[in-house]
């Protein structure tokens, strides 16, 4: 299956883009789908070509797919709540910040930039198909560890990559979970001053 078995659509109270609205992040994952490469490719793409502050491109990625020794070190990073459902995904992602350059300088703007690379990648990969969910409860010392990363690079977040499953295979509140009403706080309680 390549698409969500549920509408999940936002009620937004403006209009915006479908693939927007449809976004969402289940826990619910095809533990049989491998990830189609194609589909996982265009959604990095698609983080690569995101804005960057003086194009420094302070984002870095462990792609780890489902079946892989580098997978079960991302799982093995998850707290234990995520492992109970994330480990079902096709492919685990690690979004790294570049927080400081080679030469030692502090790269303020390193995790804004990072986060737009992946609401880019999550948007793209909802276009095609594949459904997202982004977790921080990671031990990010323990990717640094696997990943042998300098003291230069962060491990911000761990991205599910991978089709819906079959919601019944989750623990009983994490079902309801995956079917209860979308919410937002509005946007009146959002922007905090307008003029």
């Amino acid at each position: 299956m390549s698409t969500p078995v549920i509408d999940r659509t936002a009620p937004t109270e403006h209009p915006v883009l479908d693939v927007l609205a449809g976004r969402w992040s289940p826990r619910a994952y095809d533990a049989e789908n491998t990830i189609d490469d194609a589909k996982l490719n265009a959604a990095l793409e698609a983080a690569r070509w995101s804005p960057s502050a003086y194009n420094l491109q302070p984002w870095r990625f462990i792609v780890a797919r489902r079946g892989t020794a580098l997978f079960d070190q991302v799982v093995e990073s998850l707290v234990e709540f995520n492992q109970l459902w994330a480990s079902k995904a096709s492919a685990l992602i690690v979004a790294i910040a570049e927080t400081e350059s080679e030469e030692g300088k502090a790269i303020s703007h390193a995790v804004y930039d990072l986060g737009q690379a992946v609401a880019h990648f999550s948007v793209q990969a909802h276009h095609e198909g594949l459904l997202v969910h982004q977790m921080s409860g990671f031990d990010p010392e323990v990717v640094r560890e696997f990943a042998d990363l300098s003291p230069r690079f962060s491990a911000i977040t761990v991205i599910a990559v991978g089709e819906y499953g079959d919601a019944a295979g989750l623990p009983e509140g994490l079902q309801q979970g995956e079917t209860a009403p979308r919410v937002r706080r509005p946007i009146d309680e959002t922007v905090i001053l307008s003029a």
